[in-house]
């Protein structure tokens, strides 16, 4: 069911410019660091750039969930990579090779963690601002 209205078309249209945004910072980040700094930084955004896309297609969704999401389509994708199958792709097209990765490497799966925790704690916060004073609630959880 397609959520409608101004808040959900607001936080869609947020989504995709952290996006947006999320995608200069890694190409910045390529500009501007090499080596581990840049790999792992790239990796964290990696998981930020998926948890904007499950923001766009789910506004509502809680922070936990966006967060959630976005780490276990990471963690599958590297873990995929053990299969060999995206190596493969990734030698015949330059879009598999930026999205499904070659080669697996298990630090990354802790630098996807980083960019999932830090996407939450930015919803969290921002859900618990919007809510006002009192209580938390299981929405920012």
């Amino acid at each position: 069911m397609r959520e409608r209205g101004p808040s959900a078309r607001r936080a869609r249209a947020l989504a995709a410019g952290a996006a947006v945004v999320t995608v200069a910072a890694g190409l910045g980040v390529r500009t501007v660091a090499d080596g581990d700094l840049a790999k792992y930084a790239g990796d964290a955004l990696y998981t930020v750039l998926i948890c904007a896309l499950v923001a766009l297609c789910a506004p509502r969704a809680r922070p936990v969930v966006v967060a959630g999401a976005g780490l276990a389509v990471s963690w599958a994708v590297e873990l995929l990579q053990l299969t060999g199958a995206p190596a493969e792709l990734s030698r015949r097209s330059a879009v598999a090779r930026l999205v499904l990765g070659s080669t697996f490497n298990a630090p990354d799966l802790l630098w996807y963690a980083v960019g999932a925790a830090g996407v939450w704690a930015v919803l969290a916060t921002a859900t618990s601002r919007r809510s006002g004073p009192g209580p938390r609630t299981s929405a920012s959880r």
